[in-house]
């Protein structure tokens, strides 16, 4: 029984030592987003231009 109860003692300090290394753990940094930022969009209405231009387009053809 004592033999038990001093190999259970060795056996967890034991993975307790083994358990921990010296080594410092790895951080990897955030990955942070790229906003990009588009020159001479400053107007409002720049988004309507394409669909409104397109629209024209169509209308021409079906008027043909």
């Amino acid at each position: 029984m004592k033999n038990i109860v001093l190999s259970a003692a060795f056996a967890l300090t034991a993975t307790g030592a083994v358990a921990g290394g010296l080594n410092q753990p790895v951080v990897e940094a955030e990955i942070m987003p790229i906003e990009t930022v588009e020159a001479g969009s400053s107007s409002s209405s720049s988004g309507i231009l394409v669909p409104l231009f397109a629209l024209i387009l169509f209308g021409a053809a079906v008027a043909k």
